[in-house]
């Protein structure tokens, strides 16, 4: 226990001192954690070989963070992305294996062993690709939403693989060491279960067996249980029991996939899918993000300090070479495939860029090889570094892209691709500057589901920093507006700075959907003319309501009563409205409305009305005084 603390000290200390520098740096958070980890662990020797037991419990950060993009994921999502799910990441599952193994066959390993590797290997680091998309405010460009589908359909292969590995056990023959001597599957003695097992000594289709109906009872009791529980636990009004019982489930199906020989993480994100239509999930979310921070975090400490830098440096230049083999072999497929499925750009090289290393679930697909027999645990060793070295390197290839981007805007490679829209929902607001975020914030905080359109690509990222999910594109065009459910929309709000885009948007609007109700931001009383030829229903100048409340203010301060003050507000808000409509019926958008007598001459009418209209209620209210 001395020595757990020992440890979890050191590296929480590393962290504080090495991730903000790397995050000044602009190199990003994860990249300051591996370095952290190499510092006190392979270069400085902090920490001994116990890093097995910290490292166990950081793996929790990735579980949690497997359940935290699971509850983002409604089922019905998951289904409208079945196509780049099967397509693009069946695809680059199958390829990528395919050529690992054919270079792990080359390399003189048996064709079974040498399919457990390409197993491996293929998988790509969810932890570090969605941290630093998230980081980076590049989720939503269709780059990464192509990336995330990719890891996505990763995540879920798991579950086959795991299922196949035990399969090949048995199967496979020896291979050939260095020296030319024989060496057989599991020669050197891994690990053969040690520990409660669900699985152990079952033959391989009982294994599977075993694991179909272990994920049948996480999505039955994510269905049918958690409800039950979440409610009898909201009835006590403790805080603290939700977050306990956030944590006992994700331990709990840790442990469940443990026994069946299972990812944990897998195993995870299926609850968080399962439970993702739950009225409970935003407490889920609030209550496990502390913890998924602080021990991913935690997992990339012990990735950097478990590098067995002995074995690295008794032969550097092959496992290096090995490394930017993974790399470069992933790369290339990864190209063609974004190339296929019409990535272009800066787009198509932040997919290939993002997904071109292995990940950490091949950590765990080569521990369970050799504890199934299929692969040595020699060529193990040797695995477990080229994973580590290109999740190292992968840091390094998201400043690659930087750079590349950089060099395409630079050299006219014009404004960003607009994003990939995947989702639809009731209210489409277009525009999210000062006046639209208000807009957004309202509607979400009411319980309602927004689709944001924005041109500005600064704009979105800074939403997303706050939380707040936007896509980035011109919402003026119609195949953005088609994508984000114009069709089916029941509000649109026009809220651009640009105002002569707000017309054009509420024009094309009405003409493709009359029964849609449009709210329009206009600049100025000429422009609430042209939205209202246009068609909007409720017109909303962007000073007018902080003006007429200035002006309650000024009336409260001479004179009047709050009451009073508010009366004449409302009186002039009501009549300002009615006027509006009564001259865009009598203006000419090609004369100027001083050389338009007819508009000359109804304004002044409305003017003396609004006069008389006030002058009323002031008689009514003194009138009512002196009853």
């Amino acid at each position: 226990m001395e020595s757990f603390l020992y440890q979890a000290s050191i590296y929480l200390a590393a962290a504080v001192i090495a991730v903000p520098i790397a995050a000044r740096l602009g190199l990003g958070s994860v990249l300051g954690y591996l370095a952290a980890g190499i510092i006190i662990g392979p270069a400085l020797g902090l920490v001994g070989n116990e890093t097995q037991e910290l490292q166990h419990f950081a793996e929790f950060g990735v579980v949690m963070m497997l359940f935290l993009i699971g509850l983002e994921l409604e089922p019905r999502a998951l289904w409208d992305m079945r196509h780049r799910l099967i397509g693009l990441g069946g695809l680059q599952i199958t390829i990528s294996t395919l050529a690992l193994m054919v270079a792990a066959m080359s390399a003189g390993q048996d064709w079974l062993v040498a399919l457990a590797i390409g197993l491996s290997l293929s998988l790509s680091s969810t932890a570090i690709v969605l941290q630093t998309l998230s980081e980076k405010g590049l989720m939503q460009t269709s780059g990464g939403r192509s990336a995330f589908s990719v890891l996505l359909t990763q995540d879920i292969a798991v579950i086959p693989i795991l299922a196949i590995l035990p399969l090949l056990a048995g199967q496979a023959v020896s291979s050939i060491t260095q020296d030319g001597s024989i060496q057989r599957p599991g020669d050197h003695g891994g690990p053969h279960g040690g520990g409660l097992s669900l699985v152990e000594g079952l033959p391989g289709w009982g294994v599977t067996l075993v694991t179909i109906a272990a994920v049948g009872a996480i999505i039955l009791a994510g269905i049918y249980l958690t409800r039950p529980v979440f409610r009898y636990i909201h009835a006590a009004n403790l805080r603290e029991m939700y977050t306990a019982l956030a944590l006992m489930i994700v331990v709990g199906i840790s442990f469940l996939m443990t026994l069946v020989g299972l990812s944990p993480a897998l195993g995870a994100f299926l609850a968080g899918v399962v439970l993702a239509n739950s009225e409970f999930r935003h407490e889920l979310e609030s209550d496990l993000e502390p913890f998924k921070g602080l021990l991913l975090g935690l997992f990339f400490i012990t990735v950097g300090a478990g590098i067995n830098f002995g074995l690295f440096f008794s032969e550097p230049a092959d496992l290096i070479g090995l490394a930017l083999l993974v790399i470069v072999a992933k790369g290339v497929i990864l190209y063609a495939l974004g190339r296929v499925f019409g990535l272009k750009g800066r787009n198509r090289w932040l997919f290939t860029l993002s997904l071109a290393q292995a990940g950490e679930f091949g950590f765990v697909l080569v521990a369970f090889s050799v504890q199934q027999n299929v692969i040595p645990q020699s060529v193990s060793e040797k695995l477990l570094l080229i994973i580590a070295l290109s999740m190292l390197i992968t840091p390094l290839l998201f400043i690659t892209y930087d750079f590349i981007s950089s060099r395409m805007r630079e050299a006219g490679g014009g404004p960003h691709e607009p994003d990939a829209i995947d989702e639809q929902g009731p209210v489409i607001i277009a525009g999210i500057g000062r006046f639209g975020q208000i807009v957004n914030r309202l509607v979400q905080a009411s319980g309602f589901k927004t689709i944001v359109l924005d041109s500005n690509m600064e704009t979105i990222q800074l939403m997303r920093k706050f939380g707040f999910r936007g896509f980035l594109g011109d919402p003026t065009r119609p195949e953005l507006l088609k994508a984000a459910g114009l069709a089916k929309a029941r509000v649109l709000v026009a809220a651009m700075d640009d105002k002569d885009a707000v017309t054009r948007l509420v024009a094309y609007a009405r003409r493709e959907q009359p029964g849609l109700h449009i709210i329009a931001r206009a600049y100025d009383r000429n422009h609430v003319y042209h939205l209202y030829r246009a068609g909007a229903d409720d017109i909303v100048r962007e000073t007018f309501d902080g003006s007429l409340r200035a002006g309650r203010y000024v009336l409260e301060n001479v004179g009047l009563s709050e009451f009073e003050a508010d009366s004449a507000e409302r009186t002039f808000y009501t009549h300002d409205r009615y006027a509006v409509r009564q001259l865009a019926e009598v203006w000419d958008p090609n004369l100027p409305a001083t050389q338009n007598a007819a508009y000359m001459t109804r304004a002044r009418e409305l003017e003396k009305e609004l006069e008389i209209a006030l002058l009323n209620r002031e008689s009514q209210q003194q009138k009512k005084k002196s009853a």
